[in-house]
């Protein structure tokens, strides 16, 4: 201990194991619930000095090549936001959702600080590794944050500011974070505010990228865009029926995987005020759509579309559909 007191990381120690000894911890913000899971739950020192958790070369290869068509949406994206952010000393990390990263831009005088860091590919940044930190807050909150420097649960990761968005797969699953970090001390809460509003906007991006490209060849219907839970996108088939959405859409909709097992027609999935299909429109389309609104039964079916079933029979023949 110096004549000043004690040092900077014992400061921030005693700052962390305070806030989580007070008997209202868990409730006064987000990032001190997640100092309580850090030390709590995943059992980590603030004060730890371990060495900093990488996967092997084949483990980042196997992992890289799981999420071959996120990383393939996401190239660009991450191009991009480097030309935004990197002059300004700023790195741009995508990882995947367990918190391993998978791919980073970062220029050649900032490199050295970002190895030493951790936030390389193959590092590890799930909140169970590294405690309270952007990639694995952000993962395990699946909402954007920000973690400005001695938000981090571990003390040698307070000199880096990390913010952060989650990035989801075309079926609304969670599928990585991307994240943009920094050390530049001139780098302020307003500065982080600015940068994290990028984030969010380059995730809605890699989302909708990769939504499109997974249904490519389908009708992609656009709903809304969400800051939070992004771009809302359903997908349809020739016929209209859906047979996609995105994480906002379902967010939205509020669609479940059991409700989108079985195509239904867009207007039905969006509640839109319709007299019902009728043949005028094309034999194949209200087959389907009508087969679709009564759960795959002919004589239900029938009975929307005011036929009899040797007609609904007939008309499922000559449209190419079996029974």
């Amino acid at each position: 201990m110096s004549r000043n007191g004690p040092s900077p990381e014992l400061r921030h120690i005693d700052v962390v194991i305070d806030a989580v000894r007070s008997p209202s911890s868990a409730g006064v913000s987000a990032v001190t619930a997640s100092w309580c899971r850090s030390l709590l739950h995943h059992g980590l020192d603030p004060g730890t000095g371990a060495k900093r958790a990488r996967v092997d070369l084949a483990t980042l290869g196997h992992r890289r090549s799981e999420h071959a068509a996120l990383l393939a949406v996401a190239g660009p994206v991450l191009d991009q936001m480097y030309r935004s952010v990197g002059r300004s000393g700023c790195g741009v990390v995508l990882s995947d959702p367990t918190g391993i990263v998978l791919d980073r831009r970062v220029g050649d005088a900032d490199a050295a600080e970002f190895d030493a860091v951790g936030l390389v590919e193959g590092g590890r940044w799930g909140e169970a590794e590294e405690g309270t930190n952007g990639i694995g807050t952000c993962l395990f909150e699946d909402q954007p944050v920000v973690i400005h420097r001695d938000q981090h649960f571990a003390s040698r990761n307070v000199g880096i500011s990390c913010m952060d968005a989650p990035l989801h797969d075309p079926h609304g699953r969670l599928a990585g974070a991307l994240d943009v970090s920094s050390y530049r001390q001139d780098h302020g809460p307003a500065m982080a505010e600015l940068v994290s509003a990028l984030v969010r906007d380059a995730a809605r991006r890699i989302e909708r990228d990769y939504f499109c490209q997974h249904f490519a060849g389908s009708r992609i219907v656009f709903l809304a865009d969400d800051p939070v839970h992004g771009t809302a996108l359903l997908a349809t088939d020739r016929d209209d029926l859906v047979i996609g959405a995105s994480r906002g859409a379902r967010t939205r909709l509020r669609l479940t995987d059991a409700m989108l097992c079985r195509p239904r027609p867009l207007d039905q999935v969006l509640g839109a005020a319709s007299s019902g299909p009728s043949f005028e429109d094309g034999d194949r389309t209200v087959l389907r759509q009508a087969l679709a609104q009564a759960g795959g039964n002919a004589s239900s079916a029938a009975r929307i579309l005011g036929v009899g079933r040797a007609t609904l029979y007939r008309r499922m023949a000559k449209a190419g559909l079996s029974r």
